[in-house]
Parts: C-alpha cells; structure tokens; sequence
C-alpha cells in the first residue's frame, strides 16, 4: 500500500514542536513553520557572547538584563530561541520557557550552522514582534549590522559595520559597541 501524505495544520506542528525532547546543549526553534535544531555553540560563538553581554552591562545608560537563549513567542505559531534578549531588569521574573516578545529592546544573533535563518526569516520574525532593536553579528561576513524601527513585517532602518569598527546603539541604550574583539 503505497504512503498518503496527510499535512499538518500548524496547531498539530506547533504542539508536536512544543513536545519535543532535544538533546542537553541543543536549542530546538519554530521558524516559519520548520523545525530547525541546532548544536550547542562553538568556543568563538560564546566569545561573543560574552563580549555583547559586557557592553550591555558596563555601557548602557540604564540597567538592563541579558538573558542567553530565551525562549520568545513570535507570532502566534513560531518559537525564537535568541542568542541573547536583552530586556528591563527583571522582565522575565515570571515567565514560563516560551515568554511573548512584547517589552523586549533587543535580540541579538551570532551567526553560525545556518546564518540564512538569521539573515531573513528571524530578522523578519524579531520585526513583526515588534522587537525594537535586532543586532545580528555575521561571523560569515565579518560584519555587525543593527536593524531598528520594525514596521510591516520587517525593520525599515539599518546601520552596519565591519568587525573592528564601531557602531553605535540608540537609545535606551546609548553606547558605541565596540566589536574590535569580534575580528
């Protein structure tokens, strides 16, 4: 008997998703209706990561939270795990695994196993969120690139650097990154 192929709607992948049993170290995301899985970061990935999480920290006008890999609701049937969420000082004190993306200031992306999905499809999801602020660090391109005032599904403002140069952050944040150690 030959295989019929029945299609999911995206309750049943959204709920299928949300059981999922990934292994320690991985992150599991919905994105765009894909489930896209992904390895435990590399040595340089955390680096940056560090770097990004201690500028927010020492540089910013106004004491914030950073919080690495935050589960965030983005849309109604898609799951974001971030690299890092940077949000108001006890933003997610009671919030489950999966937290909506409303109050966020900023997401930001360490490219690594699957840089496309951060490039578009997250870059959109963050906009339609109304994330304010999404800082996507490329390591492919060697590049920085802060995307602000989301409107219609994506940001309609950018601001780029290499890796080296600075590149600075609006309000609330109001500092220059300095991504000389990202190179």
């Amino acid at each position: 008997m030959p295989a019929v192929e029945h299609p999911l709607d995206q309750d049943d992948v959204l709920q299928m998703f949300l059981a999922l049993d990934t292994p320690p170290g991985f992150k599991a995301e919905l994105i765009e209706g894909e489930v896209v899985v992904t390895p435990p970061p590399d040595g340089s990935h955390e680096t940056a990561f560090s770097l990004l999480a201690r500028q927010f920290f020492r540089k910013a006008a106004i004491d914030l939270d950073v919080s690495g890999n935050k589960g965030l609701i983005i849309a109604s049937k898609s799951r974001f795990i971030p690299d890092g969420t940077v949000s108001p000082v006890g933003h997610f004190e009671n919030a489950g695994s999966w937290a909506p993306a409303e109050g966020v200031l900023l997401v930001f992306e360490i490219t690594s196993t699957n840089p496309h999905k951060d490039r578009e499809p997250k870059r959109k999801g963050y906009a339609s969120a109304g994330v304010p602020c999404y800082l996507l660090v490329d390591r492919s391109t060697g590049k920085v690139t802060l995307f602000t005032d989301p409107e219609n599904g994506d940001y309609t403002a950018h601001a780029q650097a290499d890796f080296g140069k600075p590149i600075d952050l609006p309000a609330p944040f109001s500092f220059t990154l300095d991504t000389v150690p990202l190179r």
